[in-house]
């Protein structure tokens, strides 16, 4: 890789992703920090009721991806699982707020932001995978190679980026931890919480 398409690839999707994931973390923080200064730091732990249902919500997706919805475009059940994972960790990021009690509950929130931090590394990995092989693809094409040549010239590049396509296989176990520790969260708080 040249120094250019490293600048751009910086410049293009590693600044702006840790931007964001570090944005996220900041803004809840100080909006928790806020919520305490004001005397009302009980909507922020209420905001961890709905931003899990929103995470909740965000699990049709993987239903449609296992065929058990039929009805709708994947892209769009994709887009719905980011937009509701997103805020919904960004709610559940503000109930956990400032508070440093409970084991349980930093080991379901870590595990949040490590679900997050693999999807987003996934989907821009992937994104780029075949950014570049549709780049590679044209580039033949205007050589004049015809489709077979192109297709083994681009056998390894495909292989490639079909492999990327299985960092789910990181995504999903994640995923199970966080949704794991959630709830053994969830029933510790039940058990023992002063009704």
């Amino acid at each position: 890789m040249n120094k250019i398409s490293e600048k751009s690839l910086l410049r293009s999707e590693i600044t702006p992703f840790i931007l964001i994931f570090t944005g996220v973390i900041g803004f809840s923080l100080g909006a928790d920090l806020v919520l305490h200064k004001i005397n009302i730091s009980w909507v922020g732990r209420s905001w961890g009721y709905f931003g899990s249902l929103l995470i909740l919500l965000s699990f049709i997706y993987s239903l449609r991806k296992l065929k058990l919805i039929r009805k709708g475009s994947p892209g769009l059940y994709l887009k719905m699982h980011e937009y509701l994972g997103w805020t919904g960790a960004l709610m559940v990021l503000m109930h956990g707020g400032t508070h440093f009690n409970g084991l349980l509950a930093w080991l379901a929130m870590t595990a949040m932001l490590v679900t997050i931090l693999s999807g987003l590394t996934g989907k821009i990995l992937l994104r780029r995978s075949r950014k570049f092989l549709s780049g590679k693809r044209k580039a033949l094409i205007e050589l004049g190679l015809n489709e077979t040549e192109i297709d083994e010239k681009l056998y390894w590049d495909s292989t490639a980026v079909k492999t990327m396509k299985k960092w789910r296989a990181v995504h999903i176990p994640v995923t199970s931890i966080f949704i794991t520790l959630t709830l053994a969260h969830v029933v510790a708080v039940l058990c023992f919480w002063n009704w």
